[in-house]
């Protein structure tokens, strides 16, 4: 591979909000994949061409890409993307599924003949609706959450269905969107009276133009496996815990992050191999995750399938021996070749939210703490960020991203606390 031309883009820092705020936890995610896939393959000799939203420019130099064009507030970025895909022998897409954002610029890639080095469409059209990707996995004999898409009642949603599954599961229930994404916008139910005062202000919490299922919750440990479609029979690349808050009540759903690889690798290896040998993966290319749970009778229920790069990612790349973006170029081309790459050290990645309590201002935060927090901590993909004009400006909340390289969990946990040291001696309160 010698200087092929590469367009990568990622969702949420590359435009797809340019007309509005940037949700900071979804951008601390999606810059730290687009930071790290694009040191990953400019490793491997591409020119890589970038989107990048205008607010996010002074993160820029910490990008590696050849070019970068700026999206700002007027800019239409699809027809940037576009373009951008045209001059491109090769395109990789970082995007969500909701509103079948990731199927539609996947087709715009196809239909101007370029190589998409991500999932391709069929896999994202099997794996966007959760409904259909339960089906899926029932036609296989799969285990999995039961399922049911909500009905609407007068173009409204169905209480009574709700309730009356609820009482056929006989256990906790969650309600979440039919393609959305991660832990985002979960809502958890263990108690009948908490679905009729979820209903009374129904309008707060669903989007009346979207599809919602409900789905048994399964109660274990939150595991994902990252998958490289390599052959028929996909490579499992890594196994990772998830860190998941879904049953806090009066709480918002979501995703902190997690760390890999899991401490029964071998053994839970095996057990997702006998599910993998049941399924037809071939739509699915390059590489995906599957998110599932571990009961503690050691049954395995598969939950969804996610048909892009995700986060567990950034803590792959840290513990692998070979460049996973190789992995990735090797697995789209179907190259018959398989690489044998070694687990040589512990991540935990995550995200982490933060209150500045000391006396300076936020330009002198942003132009001189930051720099110097970020020499210091080199885990940091992203480092704690703050939009100005966002709600988060006036209580100086930032985010911020970190992966861990250490050889253990031990190693990994100290240096956490280290981490976590620094940041208050520069006057940062750790919230979460």
């Amino acid at each position: 591979m010698s200087n092929k031309s590469l367009f990568i883009f990622e969702f949420v820092s590359g435009g797809g909000f340019n007309e509005m705020d940037i949700p900071v936890s979804l951008f601390c995610e999606g810059f730290a994949m687009l930071r790290s896939i694009i040191e990953d393959f400019k490793e491997i000799n591409f020119n890589i061409t970038i989107l990048l939203d205008k607010r996010i420019q002074p993160l820029s130099y910490l990008l590696k890409a050849d070019k970068i064009n700026i999206v700002s507030k007027s800019t239409n970025y699809l027809k940037e993307f576009t373009n951008a895909v045209k001059y491109n022998e090769y395109c990789f897409i970082i995007a969500p599924e909701f509103s079948e954002t990731l199927y539609n610029l996947t087709k715009i890639v196809k239909d101007n003949n370029k190589t998409i080095l991500s999932v391709d469409l069929s896999g994202i059209k099997l794996a966007t609706y959760k409904f259909k990707t339960f089906e899926f996995l029932k036609k296989y004999d799969i285990n999995t959450p039961k399922t049911y898409l909500i009905p609407r009642n007068k173009d409204y949603f169905d209480k009574n269905f709700v309730i009356e599954k609820f009482r056929q599961l006989n256990c906790p229930i969650v309600i979440k969107q039919e393609d959305g994404v991660g832990a985002e916008s979960i809502f958890y139910f263990e108690r009948e009276e908490l679905i009729y005062k979820f209903f009374d202000d129904l309008d707060e919490k669903l989007e009346r133009d979207k599809d919602y299922i409900l789905q048994e919750y399964i109660e274990g440990e939150d595991l994902s496996v990252s998958l490289l479609g390599i052959h028929d029979i996909p490579i499992i690349l890594s196994i990772n815990a998830q860190n998941l808050d879904i049953t806090t009540h009066n709480k918002k759903s979501e995703y902190f992050g997690g760390y890999t690889p899991v401490e029964n690798f071998k053994k839970y290896e095996k057990e997702l191999l006998k599910i993998v040998n049941k399924l037809n993966l071939s739509a699915f290319s390059s590489y995906y995750g599957i998110d599932f749970v571990r009961k503690k009778d050691g049954k395995i229920y598969v939950i969804e399938i996610n048909p892009r790069l995700t986060t567990s990612y950034l803590g792959i790349r840290n513990i692998i021996d070979f460049n996973p973006a190789k992995l990735i170029l090797n697995s789209k081309l179907r190259q018959s070749q398989r690489f044998d790459f070694k687990y040589k050290y512990f991540s935990r990645f995550l995200r982490l939210e933060l209150k500045y309590i000391g006396v300076k201002s936020i330009d002198e935060i942003l132009n001189f703490i930051i720099p110097k927090l970020t020499a210091l901590i080199p885990e940091f993909i992203t480092p704690p960020i703050i939009f100005k004009g966002s709600t988060s400006e006036t209580k100086q909340y930032y985010s911020c991203f970190i992966a861990t390289r250490e050889k253990n969990s031990n190693q990994s946990e100290m240096r956490l606390k280290e981490i976590k040291k620094i940041l208050e001696d520069y006057q940062f309160e750790i919230i979460q």
